[in-house]
């Protein structure tokens, strides 16, 4: 009789956790699903990358002299939008922003130096406002 007992305590509590990983697989798909229901534009890549830029750049140096630091777009293709940085330094990071999930792919260029090497990834959605 405590062997039947047991079994079912175990089957129970298989079946209770079972459960709870369907849940939270649901819960982080729904948050994935919001990000990729919002659409990238030209418009929100370039605010995307604007804010990161001035998130993790230091910009006081261009205080003065504005022209030494910028974010620009830069070339369109079918699957992304490019967006430029230039630094102070001399030196761009090229974001090539994915049109479909906000992936975004860092490039950096300095071209004195004739150097290009890749700098990161980041999601475009962590630094774009939050609409409601």
């Amino acid at each position: 009789m405590k062997y039947i007992a047991f079994i079912f305590i175990f089957v129970a509590l298989f079946l209770c956790s079972c459960n709870n990983i369907k849940v939270n697989d649901t819960l982080s798909s729904d948050v994935q699903s919001e990000d990729t229901l919002r659409t990238i534009t030209k418009e929100t890549a370039f605010e995307g990358v604007n804010n990161y830029c001035h998130r993790e750049y230091d910009w006081s140096v261009a205080k003065d002299n504005p022209d030494i630091m910028y974010v620009q777009m830069g070339e369109e293709t079918d699957s992304a939008y490019q967006v430029i940085f230039r630094s102070y330094t001399g030196a761009f990071v090229h974001f090539y922003v994915n049109k479909t999930n906000g992936a975004t792919r860092m490039v950096e260029r300095v071209p004195n130096l004739n150097v290009e090497e890749d700098a990161g990834t980041i999601n475009l959605f962590d630094y774009l406002k939050k609409q409601k």
